[in-house]
């Protein structure tokens, strides 16, 4: 089994799942379409990162992933430095969002794909809040500048779905999934 992927928490959180993988980063480009929609967007992501490394292991089982956060049907991705980061923990700020996370797992013989939807609700965060946040420099490699299992869990009020799809991986669905294949 190959993890497309280099998020350690991804690899983490595959980690309870299975023992059994191999990290594969896939080089992809993340550019978003024009007029594309978030889960559209989400979905080939992870369909693309998932197909880059299956090329180089055809016999292997790959899981491609992605993870989006979206306000307003607005995608967020990372953060391009601290002052996008900052403008877009200010528009989440006292809002709720979702995030998606994208899942693609590719046997030799089928190709599955999931997207798990969560609602996140943040409290209302002040200018202090988001500048110690940034700080900290941990929202500059989040999809949203945050990452829930970090410092930004004291801004979160309510999650409405699966917490491990926000931190980055459906491991719930996952199990599921291989449970069926017999792995």
């Amino acid at each position: 089994m190959i993890l497309a992927s280099a998020s350690p928490r991804r690899k983490e959180l595959l980690s309870f799942v299975t023992s059994h993988f191999t990290i594969s980063p896939a080089d992809i480009d993340e550019t978003v379409n024009l007029d594309e929609l978030p889960k559209d967007y989400v979905r080939r992501m992870a369909r693309e990162k998932a197909k880059e490394i299956v090329k180089l292991y055809p016999n292997e089982t790959v899981i491609g992933c992605d993870t989006t956060v979206v306000l307003d049907n607005d995608i967020m991705g990372k953060p391009i430095d601290e002052k996008d980061a900052y403008y877009m923990l200010e528009k989440l700020s006292g809002k709720t969002h979702s995030v998606m996370t994208a899942v693609c797992v590719i046997t030799p013989e089928e190709r599955y794909e999931h997207i798990e939807e969560v609602e996140v609700v943040f409290y209302s965060l002040d200018k202090e809040d988001i500048n110690g946040y940034i700080q900290s420099g941990e929202p500059m490699d989040k999809a949203g500048a945050y990452g829930i299992q970090g410092k930004a869990s004291v801004f979160v009020k309510e999650i409405k779905g699966d917490y491990f799809s926000i931190v980055g991986l459906p491991v719930g669905y996952l199990n599921q999934l291989f449970k069926q294949l017999g792995r």
